[in-house]
């Protein structure tokens, strides 16, 4: 029996171990949030956190560049009140 590799990220690359895309992945976005539905403020610290370890690991795999966007990668879609893709928000 095989085991498949759970959507989490591989260090130093920062890569998912799942599906090899940017971590997090579509797959790895769903479960932190079922997971920290009660407490998304928790969630963008846990991010956060997870965010910074990636900047340094991945400046060092570039010679010390600083990745770009990685606010956004890591903490800009998992902030309560933004949009899904495909909907408008509400008027005020």
């Amino acid at each position: 029996m095989s085991r498949r590799r759970g959507h989490i990220p591989s260090r130093p690359t920062w890569r998912c171990q799942g599906c090899g895309i940017a971590w997090p992945c579509s797959s790895a976005k769903l479960r932190l949030l079922g997971e920290y539905r009660e407490d998304r403020t928790a969630l963008l610290v846990y991010l956060a956190t997870l965010q910074a370890e990636a900047a340094e690991q991945l400046a060092e795999l570039d010679g010390n560049a600083p990745p770009a966007d990685l606010a956004e990668r890591f903490t800009g879609w998992a902030r309560p009140g933004r949009p899904r893709a495909g909907r408008l928000p509400s008027p005020p």
